[in-house]
């Protein structure tokens, strides 16, 4: 009988480790003012490159839709411990997502602005908590890699 899953594959420490910095995040970002950022940046790269595809949120439907993704992520924690196949890639774009994302808030407060137009004081909405996505992030991938049946020593199963 085929398995969908190992422990020996699983990776949920990262996964649950990366979850709690995202619930963090949220709500670093819904107290430092992340849409006044946001929102202008949208906008400002909608008139530039029309087939810019991000939309523009009012604060209750911003945190109402992150709050269900941050729920749907540690419901997915015990999939995640388990080494659930399909999972896996999942796994890799949510800690690239949240890799890039910590990336654009660092960059953000390098620089004091995302685009041109759109300038705050420093550090940039959503800061405090981006090193924690960074280490989340990247402890994900490495978790990924080293469990992958390509790259362990684990017998793969039938």
């Amino acid at each position: 009988m085929k398995q969908d899953a190992s422990p020996a594959y699983g990776f949920g420490k990262p996964w649950f480790a990366l979850t709690v910095a995202f619930a963090l995040h949220v709500l670093d970002e819904a107290t430092t003012g992340f849409l006044n950022v946001y929102n202008p940046t949208v906008i400002a790269m909608g008139e530039r490159w029309g087939w810019f595809p991000m939309p523009t949120f009012g604060f209750r439907q911003w945190l109402a839709g992150l709050v269900i993704g941050v729920a749907l992520c540690f419901a997915l924690t015990p999939l995640a411990a388990r080494g659930v196949r399909w999972l896996r890639p999942l796994a890799w774009l949510y800690a690239i997502i949240h890799f890039s994302n910590a990336m654009g808030h660092t960059l953000g407060t390098i620089f004091g602005h995302t685009v041109a137009s759109v300038t705050f004081s420093r550090p940039a909405p959503g800061f405090w908590s981006s090193p924690l996505l960074f280490i989340g992030s990247v402890w994900l991938m490495i978790a990924l890699w080293k469990t992958s049946p390509s790259h362990s020593n684990v017998p793969a199963h039938a």
